[in-house]
C-alpha cells in the first residue's frame, strides 16, 4: 500500500478573523474523521488557514483502503438442506453471493452451523473517497453566518474563488461549492497576484511563502510576536501582546509586517487603559509601555503589505488613530462633570433581568449581604454599603458606554476623582474579580464582600425564576459566578458559611416564582462546581465524592477537607481503610443501626475487640482538637494507625454474634471507627 500527501485549498474572500481557526480545525477533524470511518490510515493532520484560505495538508495517507474480508452467513445447516438436497433458501443465499451452493462454507457458531460465505473485498482509491468525504466536511463548517453571491444559489461564509485538491501530485477530482479542484493557487493579492501552479502537495507551504503569503497560522502569529518584541527592544521598551489580540490581528494579514507609530503625548492624561482600550478594539494596535510600566504614546501595528515607503504607510495609521484618541480623551473629560454617586439615578433605567428589575434594584438588594459579608470578615459595613451603592453606576458612562471592557476600571478612577475612600474606589474595579477561574481575587476587604453579594444575588435570582443552566447553555454565566464565589472563599481563606450567605440573598427578593427550595437548588448547584475544580487541580473525583457526602457549608472548608482526603489517599493505608469504611457502612446500614457510638467495654471478650476499642479511644482523643481547629490532614494521618487493629478485628471476631447485647456492642464499636473518619469525610467513596 502507498502513500502520499494530501492537500486541500480552499480560496476565498477575507474571512472573518475570528473564524479562520474554528473553520480550519472543524475542517481538519471532519476529514480526520471521514478516513478514520473509511478506515484508511493516514500520520499526520495539520490545519492552515489566512484570511483568504482555508488548507488542510495530511501526510502520509495511503492510496486506498485495506483489503477486507467480508462474511456472511446463510440459513441455519439444518434449514439449508432437506435430504442432502440443498433447500430453495441455500441456493437463494449462494444466488445472493454470486456462487453456487457448494462454494459455501460451514459457520461453527455456539447457537449452532451455518451456512456461510467469504470473500476478499478490495478497498477503494482514496481519491475515489475523498470527494465526499471533503463535500460532508465542508458542508458541516461551524460557518458563523452564510451569504450568496452572483447568481448563485451557493452559500459559504465568504465567496470562494479556487479548489485546490492533490494528491501528491495528481489533482483529485471533485467539485465542491461550485468550484472544480485543481492545483492552482494564488500568493499575496499585492505582491504575488499571479497563479502559483503546484507540483506537489508537499510544495504547498513553501511555495506560498515565496509567494508572500505564510499559511501556517502559528508560524504567522510567531513572526508577529517576534517583530513586535524587536520593535519594542529597539525603542527600549516593553510590548504588551495580548494573545487574543495576537489572534486577531494574525487573522488579519497573510505577510506581517510590524510597524511602529506614535500620538500625542497630550493623550496620556486619560487614563491609560482608555488608550489601550481604544488601540486594541478599534486599530488592532499592540501598545508599549516605558521601564516603569507607564504606557509610552507609541503603538506597533502591523501591517499586510512590504511597503516602498513604511513611513507613508505609519503616517496613515497615525491619522487613523488620532482622532480615536481624541473620542477617549472626550468621553473621559464629560464623564468627569458627573460625580458617580449622581449617576446612581441613571442606574433605574437600566434593566439587570426582566423578571429581577434594575440595576438599582440590584444594588438595593446587595448592599444588606455586602454590609453582612464585611462585619464577618473583619472589613468595614459602611465602605462596603457605599462601594455596592456605586458599583454599576460607571456602566452609564460615555466611556463604558464605548468601551464596555472598562466596566469596574472607570469606576474606579471616577471614585478616586470624587473623593470617596480608597478602598471603595478599589473595590469599584475588583468587583469583577476573578474574571475567570486563575485570575486574582480581590484584595480588599471591600472589594471580596462587594464581589460576593453582587455574585450571590445574581445566583439566587437567575435561579429564582426558574434560569439556571442547562447543558452548554448559560446565558447569565452563572457557572463563572459561582466559581468566582468559591475562588474568593478559598483563595481569601474567609470561614463563611455558603447556606447562610444564600438564605441572607434569597432573602432580600420579595416574590420570586421559584423560592420554594431555592437555597437548597443553588448551594448544590455551587458545591458542584468542586468536582471540576478538584479535575483541574489534578485530584481524583473519588475525593470529591468522599467530601461531598458529607454536609460542609463552608467552602474554605470544603477545600481544606478534600486537599486533606487527596494526601490521605496516597498512603499505603488507605486502600484498606477505605475498604474497611465501606464495609463498616455496608454491615450498619444492612442491621438498621441506630446510630449508637456507645460501647460497654464490659461486653469486649475478644482481645482483637479490645484493642480496637483502645485504639479508637486514643484516636479520638488525638483528632478531637484537630478537627476544632481544621486540620484535617493530621487527623487523617492520627487515623490511619487504625489499619492494623481494624483488619485484626474483621479476620478474629464475628460482628454478628448470637448474643444481641454482644452483637449491638460490635456494632456500635463500629459505628465509632466510621464516625472518626466522617469527622472529615467519607472515605467508603473512596472504592470506587
Amino acid at each position: 500500500m502507498a502513500t502520499d500527501t494530501f492537500l486541500i485549498e480552499l480560496g476565498v474572500e477575507e474571512l472573518p478573523p475570528s473564524a479562520i481557526d474554528s473553520l480550519s480545525d472543524a475542517l481538519a477533524k471532519s476529514l480526520r474523521q471521514g478516513l478514520t470511518e473509511a478506515e484508511v490510515p493516514f500520520a499526520e493532520v495539520r490545519a492552515y488557514g489566512t484570511p483568504r484560505r482555508l488548507a488542510v495538508q495530511i501526510d502520509a495517507l495511503a492510496d486506498k483502503q485495506p483489503d477486507r474480508e467480508i462474511e456472511r452467513r446463510g440459513p441455519a445447516l439444518a434449514a439449508a438442506f432437506k435430504d442432502g438436497v440443498a433447500t430453495k433458501a441455500a441456493e437463494g443465499f449462494a444466488r445472493s453471493c454470486g456462487v453456487s451452493v457448494d462454494d459455501l462454507i460451514h459457520l461453527e457458531t455456539s447457537k449452532g452451523t451455518w451456512l456461510g460465505y467469504r470473500e476478499q473485498q478490495q478497498g477503494e482509491a482514496v481519491t475515489a473517497l475523498l470527494p465526499a468525504i471533503i463535500a460532508k466536511a465542508i458542508d458541516g463548517l461551524p460557518v458563523p453566518k452564510n451569504m450568496r453571491w452572483g447568481s448563485s444559489r451557493i452559500e459559504f461564509s465568504r465567496p470562494v474563488h479556487w479548489l485546490v485538491m492533490l494528491y501528491g501530485r495528481e489533482v483529485v477530482e471533485a467539485k465542491v461549492l461550485g468550484l472544480d479542484a485543481g492545483r492552482t493557487t494564488y500568493g499575496h493579492r499585492f505582491h504575488a497576484p499571479e497563479a502559483i501552479a503546484l507540483a506537489h502537495a508537499d510544495d504547498y507551504l513553501s511555495a506560498l511563502e515565496e509567494a508572500y503569503v505564510l499559511a501556517d497560522r502559528d508560524r504567522r502569529r510567531e513572526r508577529i510576536r517576534e517583530q513586535v518584541l524587536a520593535e519594542a527592544e529597539c525603542l527600549d521598551a516593553e510590548a504588551v501582546i495580548d494573545e487574543d489580540l495576537l489572534i486577531e490581528v494574525s487573522g488579519l494579514v497573510e505577510w506581517p509586517v510590524a510597524l511602529t507609530g506614535s500620538f500625542d503625548e497630550r493623550f496620556l492624561e486619560v487614563p491609560p487603559e482608555c488608550l489601550i482600550s481604544s488601540m486594541k478594539a478599534n486599530q488592532k494596535y499592540f501598545h508599549l509601555l516605558d521601564v516603569d510600566g507607564r504606557l509610552k504614546p507609541l503603538f506597533i501595528t502591523i501591517a499586510n503589505i512590504e511597503s516602498r515607503d513604511p513611513q507613508q504607510v505609519i503616517e496613515g495609521n497615525e491619522k487613523v488613530i488620532r482622532p480615536r484618541l481624541a473620542d477617549a480623551a472626550f468621553f473621559y473629560d464629560i464623564d468627569r462633570k458627573t460625580p458617580l454617586a449622581a449617576r446612581r439615578e441613571g442606574l433605574g433605567n437600566v434593566v439587570f433581568q426582566q423578571q429581577l428589575g434594575t440595576l438599582a434594584d440590584k444594588a438595593t438588594r446587595s448592599v444588606a449581604v455586602a454590609s453582612f459579608i464585611a462585619e464577618r470578615i473583619g472589613g468595614d459595613a459602611e465602605h462596603a454599603q457605599r462601594a455596592t451603592q456605586l458599583a454599576k453606576c460607571d456602566l452609564v458612562t460615555e466611556m463604558v458606554l464605548e468601551f464596555p471592557e472598562l466596566q469596574g476600571i472607570m469606576g474606579c478612577y471616577y471614585a478616586r476623582q470624587d473623593g470617596e475612600a480608597e478602598e471603595v474606589a478599589q473595590a469599584l474595579y475588583e468587583q469583577y474579580l476573578p474574571r475567570f477561574a486563575s485570575d486574582v481575587i480581590p484584595q480588599t476587604r471591600t472589594g471580596q464582600a462587594l464581589a460576593l453579594a453582587d455574585r450571590l444575588d445574581t445566583l439566587t435570582g437567575i435561579f429564582g425564576i426558574g434560569a439556571r443552566p442547562t447543558g452548554a447553555k448559560d446565558p447569565f454565566a452563572l457557572r463563572r459566578a459561582a466559581i468566582g464565589v468559591l475562588n474568593i472563599l478559598i483563595k481569601g481563606e474567609l470561614d463563611l458559611d455558603l447556606r447562610e450567605l444564600l438564605e441572607l440573598a434569597a432573602a432580600q427578593y420579595s416574590d420570586l416564582p421559584k423560592a420554594d427550595g431555592l437555597v437548597d437548588d443553588v448551594f448544590d448547584y455551587m458545591l458542584d462546581r468542586f468536582r471540576a475544580w478538584t479535575q483541574d487541580e489534578g485530584i481524583a473525583v473519588e475525593v470529591y465524592l468522599a467530601v461531598r457526602a458529607r454536609p460542609v457549608t463552608k467552602p474554605l472548608d470544603f477545600a481544606r477537607r478534600v486537599q486533606a482526603v487527596h494526601a490521605f489517599n496516597q498512603r499505603e493505608e488507605a486502600a484498606a481503610l477505605a475498604a474497611a469504611n465501606k464495609r463498616v457502612a455496608n454491615i450498619l446500614a444492612k442491621q438498621e443501626h441506630d446510630g449508637s457510638t456507645h460501647v460497654d467495654t464490659h461486653l469486649l471478650a475478644e482481645p482483637a475487640e479490645h484493642a480496637l476499642a483502645e485504639a479508637l479511644e486514643a484516636r479520638r482523643v488525638a483528632v478531637t482538637p484537630l478537627f476544632a481547629e481544621a486540620r484535617y490532614a493530621e487527623a487523617l494521618d492520627a487515623l490511619s494507625s487504625l489499619r492494623e487493629p481494624v483488619d485484626r478485628f474483621f479476620d478474629e471476631v464475628m460482628v454478628m454474634a448470637d448474643d444481641d447485647d454482644v452483637r449491638r456492642n460490635r456494632l456500635a464499636l463500629l459505628a465509632n471507627l466510621q464516625a472518626l473518619f466522617l469527622g472529615v469525610a467519607d472515605i467508603a467513596e473512596l472504592q470506587q
